[in-house]
């Protein structure tokens, strides 16, 4: 996506031009997109071009980058109260009669705190929404509360985002900076992004790179001693503000938002597993994320009340609100609890299961629970052809899925020579098969589109514990986990992880339909009920390993053993096999 479509104008400010692009409809509320450093206002292209649908988008090239004049001297003209002077231009511009949202990222959302905390600002601006840049006064207290009072935890974020820092000191010297962008570190940043960011190819960044990022190392030069050194202590924000911080930003620690509270009486987080650059990265989600900001507080300005944190569900609203998660054996058991809890912390679920009605349900109480948006839908897992369409649908309708939660599944019992060879079709079709379906066509998605996802496949603590009883279902689950650890490896590079969820006795639906080989119609009745009951009688709830679900999902974990007796064989697997081989000659006792 690309700008070719917006409307241009200049601004005059100080001396300067200022180049403004404008998309979308006027007559609705104005979001303001400033960028960061070395970029251009290019670097919102995707996320403006998103958010144009519904909102009167504004970018404009800072001073002294893109086709934005620079200042003359350099010295001393890129001041934050200037900057702020150039965003009052631009506002006063493009919306005059109303405030305007604003959202900053790197250098952008530096100075766009600088905007929502001085008082010549108050009434320009409705909401302010942040990444990758903090209030340079907030930063200079931060520092100065740990140099204080040191503790070992204290000297430790200190030292560490001191490391993070190292680009700020090099921006310092002179004309060494200017040296390196108009030469080989200019000819190499595309390359750069693209290698370390994931950053894809296309109308960014720009040919104004190299005078861009030379100019704008003034940003630094002109404002980060000083305000290290003597921050504002009335750098309280004015207006809402919502924090995205992505987790593996390589520059900024998430420890410098820890006190942001006292600073910012309406606070909403997220987070977002994605590096520095989430503009170009991540467009599709800062764009739900933004729009869902703005549109909060409009209705909020409109009926004359506080902004509500409708992230404010679930300990994981932070991370998963907005997020696409589909969930396969959503209509009952571990599937349907962790739709609800995904639903809970804000995503938008896809409930899919072939008893159609049952996932209706599950959909139906996902948008009472939370959920923005749920939908159902009937889909036999063993299928391809309906999968790829099932993929296909979602991809149109909702997006490309966020995360994917493989966990369809089937039981079967008995021995090994008395299950037929259409027992095991039928039981690595749904639970082998259906795995890798998902996997495939989902993943596939994720891939191109280039910015991370995660998969989760439930596998079991049978995949690594032997049994007599449970050869077929064994092999199945067993395929799962290597299939997982294997496809963890290869998509670790595209930042998709990959999560195989073992659990053990969990009170579900499944042993009721568990199929017995061998057994006759009225004896298979019987060992059913039996089974049912002895997994009633554990009663480990399945919402336990819904929760351990999205853990492994913030947390990228690998194998996640569920209940003691699934992290207990886990462990014996390692240390002692042999044992586990004892155990699984013995008869169940049904």
């Amino acid at each position: 996506m690309n700008l070719s479509g917006a409307r241009e104008r200049r601004v005059r400010t100080g001396g300067i031009e200022l180049c403004v692009a404008e998309l979308g409809d006027e007559r609705r509320p104005t979001v303001v997109l400033v960028h960061g450093y070395p970029d251009s206002k290019e670097v919102w292209s995707d996320v403006a071009v998103r958010l144009a649908e519904h909102w009167h988008v504004v970018l404009y090239d800072v001073r002294g980058h893109g086709r934005s004049t620079a200042p003359k001297p350099l010295r001393g003209g890129f001041t934050l109260e200037k900057l702020t002077d150039d965003f009052l231009a631009v506002a006063d511009a493009v919306s005059p009669d109303r405030p305007v949202h604003v959202v900053g990222h790197d250098w952008g959302s530096v100075q766009s705190w600088e905007f929502a905390t001085v008082k010549r600002t108050e009434g320009r601006i409705a909401s302010f929404t942040s990444m990758s840049g903090p209030s340079l006064d907030h930063f200079g207290h931060w520092i100065k509360q740990r140099m204080t009072r040191p503790t070992p935890r204290r000297v430790g974020q200190l030292l560490g985002q001191g490391a993070k820092s190292w680009y700020v000191y090099m921006l310092h010297t002179p004309v060494l900076p200017e040296l390196a962008w108009r030469g080989p570190l200019g000819k190499q940043w595309p390359r750069i992004l693209e290698r370390m960011e994931k950053v894809p190819a296309g109308d960014y960044p720009t040919p104004s790179l190299p005078d861009d990022a030379a100019h704008g190392a003034w940003l630094y030069r002109d404002n980060i001693r000083y305000r290290l050194r003597s921050p504002r202590a009335d750098a309280y924000a004015h207006v809402p503000v919502q924090l995205i911080t992505p987790t593996g930003d390589a520059f900024l620690s998430e420890t410098l938002y820890d006190d942001l509270e006292h600073w910012v009486p309406q606070l909403v987080r997220r987070s977002l597993p994605a590096k520095h650059w989430v503009p170009r990265t991540r467009p599709d989600q800062l764009a739900s994320w933004i729009g869902e900001f703005v549109t909060a507080n409009e209705d909020a300005r409109h009926e004359g009340r506080p902004v509500r944190d409708t992230t404010a569900r679930s300990v994981y609203a932070e991370r998963f609100a907005g997020q696409l998660v589909l969930v396969t054996g959503a209509a009952g058991g571990i599937g349907r609890a962790t739709a609800f809890a995904f639903a809970e912390a804000g995503a938008r679920v896809v409930a899919v299961d072939r008893d159609g009605e049952g996932a209706a349900r599950t959909a139906e109480m996902a948008l009472l629970i939370g959920a923005p948006s749920a939908w159902g839908e009937t889909v036999d897992v063993s299928d391809e052809q309906a999968m790829e369409k099932l993929a296909e649908k979602v991809a149109a309708e909702y997006g490309i899925v966020d995360v994917l939660v493989n966990n369809a599944g089937i039981g079967l019992s008995g021995p090994f020579l008395e299950t037929t060879s259409e027992d095991w079709k039928n039981v690595l079709d749904v639970n082998l098969w259906g795995v890798i379906h998902g996997c495939r066509i989902f993943g596939k998605q994720m891939a191109e589109r280039g910015q991370g996802g995660h998969i989760v496949n439930t596998a079991s603590a049978a995949a690594y514990q032997p049994s007599r009883a449970l050869p077929a279902y064994s092999t199945s689950k067993a395929a799962v986990l290597m299939l997982s650890e294997c496809l963890r490896a290869e998509l670790a590079e595209r930042s998709i992880g990959v999560s195989a969820i073992c659990p053990g006795i969990v009170n579900t639906g499944i042993t009721s339909a568990t199929h017995f080989a061998g057994a006759d119609e009225a004896e298979e009745k019987r060992l059913q009920r039996r089974t049912s009951r002895l997994y009633g009688l554990r009663n480990y709830p399945p919402e336990k390993v819904a929760d351990a679900i999205l853990k492994a999902v913030v947390r990228n974990q690998a194998v996640v053993p569920v209940t003691p007796e699934a992290r207990g064989a886990r462990l014996l697997s390692r240390i002692s096999p042999g044992v586990l081989r004892g155990i699984a000659r013995l008869k169940p006792p049904l």
